[in-house]
């Protein structure tokens, strides 16, 4: 059966899903780099990058998981780039040049209707401005019998958790406070809504929590 997963979502010891005040200067928001420590060094991470280095372990196993056997995927405006409002073009394509890392159909969330765009590797980018309802509608009929990822941000994550979509959820919890930033579960009951944890796997740089319900 088809699951609703979010995977590899790094997280600060304070909360944090992301650093405060992103900007085309900062992806992750300031500090933001710091709580996904773990993932950059992996196999899983350079490989995304045309590299074939990288280091392999436990927390790469974590990054692979994170990123292989998904039908489809579904992003908030923020996680696709750092342009608000009406789209001035067509010109930003995403953070990731003509090659994303998705390799399958992709849901951006957005208020602004934009046509599709189909990149290389698979990945086609759909805009949707109906809501995260239709968005998970429009991903399940996409991802046939896969499973589904919500790939953030914090607040895309928010949503369909609190909505009770989210089947899944694995934290990479970063042994450093940013401070300030997007909190995650800030007035979410996770025990309420039937989480438990499932598996705990402390690394050098980072502790893997899998929640399911």
């Amino acid at each position: 059966m088809t699951k609703v997963k979010v995977a590899g979502f790094s997280v600060s010891l304070d909360g944090f899903g992301a650093g405060a005040d992103q900007s085309l200067e900062n992806p992750l928001g300031v500090r933001g780099p710091e709580i996904f420590q773990w993932f950059f060094p992996t196999k899983t991470f350079q490989q995304m990058h045309g590299k074939d280095d990288g280091e392999t372990g436990t927390d790469d196993s974590f990054a692979r998981r994170a990123m292989e056997g998904f039908g489809a995927f579904i992003l908030g405006r923020n996680m696709f780039g750092p342009v608000r409002g009406e789209w001035p073009d067509d010109q930003w394509k995403g953070w990731w040049g003509d090659t994303p890392p998705y390799h399958a159909p992709t849901f951006i969330l957005t208020h602004h209707p934009r046509p599709p765009i189909e990149m290389l590797g698979g990945t086609t980018f759909h805009f949707v401005s109906e809501g995260i309802d239709v968005a998970l509608q429009k991903a399940r009929a996409a991802a046939g019998a896969k499973d589904i990822k919500i790939g953030g941000g914090v607040e895309t994550v928010r949503q369909y958790v609190q909505a009770g979509h989210v089947d899944e959820i694995h934290l990479a919890v970063a042994p450093v406070a940013i401070g300030q930033g997007e909190p995650l579960f800030s007035g979410i009951d996770l025990r309420a809504l039937g989480y438990r944890t499932v598996e705990h796997v402390p690394t050098a740089r980072a502790t893997h929590i899998v929640l399911a319900k």
